[in-house]
């Protein structure tokens, strides 16, 4: 199922947190190769994990955590104006209207339909939050991934050619694009609207006070 919860609240899921992070580290570190902090007990975090935001999280049957990503408003702290300026011309993006949406992770024995449900799940944070895009730095690899998903951003800058290819992109959600989604994911628009609600009591627009 998919859950919507917020740093501050991981603790309460201590499973779903512990595998998380890990398989972020097994992801990010092992698999990719990238530059991560991992800590002692082999989990993954950053400094944007203590902004308290708001994690979109495909739990499996067991509890443990099988994709996740991690969304924060573009009008604080967040990492394509922090690191990635250089991919936009030194132009931030900065609206109440645009968050961001890091660290897209998929536990190496995710089921295939879990990166449609965690896009199913952004789709529903923007309709219930009021948001009119997300915006993301990716690679190469994540293009054939967002196409098969059925939901591919609109590219607004990026460096280099080929696997090393990283680019910034900015997604909309709209009717026709989450009918699509779910229909690949396998998951019923009901279903999916019926996980957000059991995590915001089904209020619209629930309140961003909570995230950084």
């Amino acid at each position: 199922m998919l859950r919507y919860i917020y740093a501050e609240d991981l603790d309460d899921f201590p499973k779903l947190k512990r595998t998380m992070f890990l398989d972020r580290a097994d992801q990010f570190k092992n698999r990719l190769g990238w530059e991560v902090n991992v800590d002692a007990t082999g989990e993954e975090r950053d400094e944007y994990d203590a902004m308290n935001p708001l994690y979109v999280i495909w739990e499996k049957p067991d509890g443990r955590h099988g994709g996740s990503m991690r969304l924060l408003p573009t009008t604080g702290p967040c990492m394509v104006n922090d690191h990635f300026l250089d991919l936009t011309d030194g132009v931030k993006i900065q609206s109440p209207f645009i968050w961001e949406c890091t660290r897209f992770c998929l536990a190496r024995d995710a089921e295939p339909r879990t990166a449609g449900a965690l896009m199913l799940g952004g789709g529903e944070v923007m309709h219930g939050f009021g948001v009119e895009h997300y915006v993301g730095v990716f690679d190469a690899r994540m293009v054939r991934i967002y196409r098969m998903i059925g939901s591919s951003p609109e590219i607004v800058g990026a460096k280099g050619e080929g696997r090393d290819r990283i680019s910034v992109g900015l997604w909309d959600f709209t009717e026709e694009a989450r009918l699509l989604v779910a229909e690949r994911a396998g998951i019923s628009p009901s279903q999916s609207r019926h996980w957000f609600d059991l995590a915001f009591g089904g209020r619209e627009h629930p309140s961003l006070a909570r995230v950084a």
